[in-house]
Formats: structure tokens, C-alpha cells, sequence
């Protein structure tokens, strides 16, 4: 729950009556077949992760009457190939970092910004920060102190993806 005041009036939102697992869901599912012309497979049982190889995180934060994080974990191979099919060319005319780096910092933008919005229809005004990305070899993300905590995997042809939404009420 948390405690909002609209005016003298103060009255409570719980967050959890949000299915943010579903809403992020079709957000992933919207966004590739938009961005990438891809359709993608939402895992609905057990959740795969990424946990070896070259890969990419983009994350990208709100903050305001509710404070989150989304990551996207992708593999290098994934992210480039998310990255010909936005611009409309071959992998291997991908000649650096920078261009992967970006689509994936979009493809942060547009699942965080699409929970923003969902977030500030439910009440709970907050803004989004700039991407940010991480990318090697055998690598943990961890986040630490927030009150819920979502996981989801997709595929597209193999290639699986994982995405994590942290929240928590504003201070």
C-alpha cells in the first residue's frame, strides 16, 4: 500500500492490485512486433535466465510516488539481431557497440515508459530516468530493498530474453 495525498485528502493505493506481470507482458509482446516485425513467446511457468555468454542489460529507473527498475537482460547474439532487424539491415553490417547499445536503450525506453504511463493512469505519478547499459561476460545484476519483485522470460526463434521489475512505494 501506499500513502497518497490529493489536496487535504490522503487515501491509499495498493500496487499489488496491479498485474504488472501481465501489463509487461503484452508491453514485450507489442514492442517487438512494432520495433523488431518479431513475434516473442512469454514464458508463464518456471522463468529462464541468461547466465552465461556475452550479454547485454539495458535498466532503466522511475522514480516518484513509486520507485522501480526494469532490466532486460538479452544476449549479445539476440540484441544484434533485435538490432538489423530495427534498422532494416544485416548483422553483419553492424559494424560496432554503439548501435546495439541504442536499440536496446530504446527497447528499456519504450517497456519501462509503457509502465510508467500505466503506473501514472493508476495514480501513481512517477518519471523515468535515461537508460543505462552493462554488457560482458558472466555478470550478476543485483538489486536490493525493493517490496516486489516480477520476473519474465520470452523467445523469439531460440533466443531467450529475461526482463525484471522491481518496485517500491517513493519516499
Amino acid at each position: 500500500m501506499i500513502g497518497l495525498k490529493h489536496g487535504k485528502e490522503e487515501f491509499m493505493v495498493d500496487i499489488g492490485t496491479l498485474d504488472i506481470k501481465e501489463f509487461v507482458g503484452n508491453s514485450i509482446k507489442e514492442v517487438f512486433a512494432t520495433m523488431f516485425s518479431m513475434e516473442v513467446d512469454i514464458f508463464n511457468g518456471e522463468q529462464q535466465g541468461i547466465d552465461e555468454g556475452n550479454r547485454i542489460v539495458g535498466s532503466v529507473s522511475f522514480a516518484g510516488d513509486v520507485m522501480g527498475n526494469v532490466n532486460i537482460h538479452v544476449t549479445d547474439v539476440f540484441a544484434r539481431q533485435m538490432t538489423a532487424a530495427m534498422l532494416d539491415m544485416e548483422v553483419s553490417e553492424i559494424k560496432g557497440e554503439e548501435e546495439v547499445h541504442d536499440v536496446i536503450g530504446e527497447l528499456c525506453n519504450m517497456i519501462g515508459g509503457d509502465l510508467k504511463s500505466r503506473l501514472c493512469d493508476f495514480g501513481l505519478p512517477c518519471k523515468l530516468s535515461i537508460p543505462s547499459i552493462a554488457c560482458g561476460n558472466n555478470f550478476t545484476v543485483r538489486s536490493k530493498g525493493w517490496a516486489s519483485k516480477e520476473r519474465l522470460s520470452f523467445q523469439h526463434e531460440g533466443h531467450t530474453a529475461l526482463v525484471e521489475v522491481y518496485m517500491k512505494p517513493g519516499e
